[in-house]
């Protein structure tokens, strides 16, 4: 089984929400996770991220691939090099 880190989009029309969840990568974008880890909400200025950083070493660790947006989220936060 493959497992991603990924973004899932809740949140309204033209209003994006996004939380960050660890998932099998044949489930769709939606649908069904592993685990939530955090959100990313890109609407406020600076734009809003919260990561549990345990839990996405945990996952990194057991061989969890990030998306590249959750990379670029992770790089930001001092998570990945």
């Amino acid at each position: 089984m493959a497992v991603r880190i990924r973004l899932k989009r809740i949140g309204a029309k033209k209003k994006p929400f996004y939380r960050i969840v660890v998932a099998d990568s044949r489930s769709p974008r939606d649908g069904k996770f592993i685990e939530e880890i955090g959100y990313f909400n890109p609407l406020t200025e600076p734009n809003e991220v919260k990561i549990e950083e345990e839990r996405a070493k945990k996952w990194l660790a057991d061989g969890a691939q990030p998306s590249d947006t959750v990379k670029a989220l992770f790089k930001k936060n001092g998570i990945m090099e």
